[in-house]
């Protein structure tokens, strides 16, 4: 796996509210943590189902990370991936045709 939270911004840019309303209210909706990406109960790990800042109860959902089988990761993987296959370095003119 990647290096995780190393270099993130993202624990800084989580709402205030986060742990004292978020959290709890996806857990209420969802008590037995049914991963989103599985369907499978014992999710560890509350999700943002689109990628970004979007907070909203709607985009939040609980996935495995820790856990077998490990959704969230490979998710994260994936969404990783193909962010960096995105960011090519524009082509460059051989030096002797300059």
């Amino acid at each position: 796996m990647s290096g995780g939270w190393k270099g993130s911004t993202r624990r800084r840019r989580l709402p205030p509210n986060w742990a004292s309303e978020i959290r709890p209210a996806a857990h209420a909706r969802n008590p037995d943590h049914i991963c989103h990406l599985c369907g499978q109960p014992g999710g560890d790990y509350l999700d943002h189902k689109t990628p970004g800042d979007d907070h909203s109860l709607d985009n939040l959902d609980w996935a495995h990370d820790r856990v077998p089988p490990h959704c969230h990761r490979y998710k994260s993987s994936r969404e990783g991936n193909s962010a960096r296959s995105g960011r090519r370095r524009p082509p460059e003119s051989h030096p002797g045709l300059r």
